[in-house]
């Protein structure tokens, strides 16, 4: 527990308060994109499967 403390306190020492949302969304979206990609699953603008 004490580990994951000093990985957060030193995360917020390098990147600062401001940008720790930014990037959790970045890596959440990029989270996201990957699993889709590996399901397979189309984009907005693709077109379908024949």
């Amino acid at each position: 527990m004490t580990e994951l403390l000093i990985v957060a306190f030193v995360a917020l020492l390098v990147f600062g308060a401001t940008r720790i949302p930014a990037l959790g969304d970045a890596l959440g979206r990029a989270v996201r994109g990957f699993r889709g990609a590996v399901r397979g699953d189309r984009g907005p603008g693709e077109p379908p499967r024949p």
